[in-house]
């Protein structure tokens, strides 16, 4: 399928490929859901923690006397149902990791990135370059595009780009290795170099691209990303 190459002004400058096979693959909303559930699980801490009877700082000494007051019998102020006493059945650390096949996480953003295809959602660039870092510049471009929330893939890191778009809420800059369902559907459109078009091919491409970056991309994915 054919796309229109703009430049940085709003300018077609070409016309593109895109591979069919990222970019036409079957939309499953199953297994897309399934890689968001646990990139967001992936991402928490687990650091959660609450002081049991056995933990708190509360006198060891027996409240009253066992009988004769009428009241229940009390061993210890420690106990869960005194106030200031230990939690039952609290939270503890723990990891909330999640397992995935790597097949089916290059399958869950090539499935998300072709539904994004179908939203009219992908704006390609010729190249995504600045000569200086500056936030105005890159607002400009954005709305010469006709980008509202977008996702800016890079090939690589390009620091005038990351720095410019740092103070833009509505933008974000990521690795075209890094890709990875929440970001895809988190932004209205995703602006994608053509440099970055040829990663994304190498990495998700069913024809053999099995290349270490996206390895890397799905696994680090966990802190924002899986």
């Amino acid at each position: 399928m054919k796309l229109p190459v703009k430049n940085l002004k709003g300018e077609q400058v070409g016309e593109a490929d895109l591979p069919m096979s990222v970019f036409g693959a079957p939309v499953s909303r199953a297994l897309m859901h399934q890689a968001l559930v646990r990139q967001n699980a992936n991402a928490r801490l687990g650091t959660h923690k609450v002081k049991t009877r056995a933990e708190v700082s509360r006198t060891t000494k027996k409240l009253f006397r066992q009988k004769g007051t009428g009241r229940a019998r009390q061993g210890s102020m420690k106990a869960p149902h005194w106030k200031g006493g230990g939690v039952a059945f609290g939270p503890m650390p723990r990891s909330y990791d999640q397992a995935m096949p790597r097949k089916m996480r290059r399958a869950a953003v090539r499935s998300a990135l072709s539904q994004k295809l179908l939203d009219e959602g992908i704006v390609l660039v010729d190249k995504l370059e600045m000569e200086a870092p500056r936030t105005r510049d890159l607002a400009a471009a954005m709305s010469s595009l006709g980008v509202t929330r977008g996702l800016l893939v890079l090939p690589g890191h390009d620091e005038t780009v990351e720095k410019s778009a740092r103070n833009l809420t509505n933008v974000k800059t990521l690795l075209a290795g890094y890709l990875n369902v929440r970001d895809i559907f988190k932004y209205d459109q995703l602006v994608i170099s053509l440099d970055a078009l040829k990663t994304i091919e190498q990495w998700l491409g069913q024809s053999g691209g099995e290349i270490a970056v996206g390895d890397a991309a799905q696994e680090a994915a966990g802190q924002e990303n899986e």
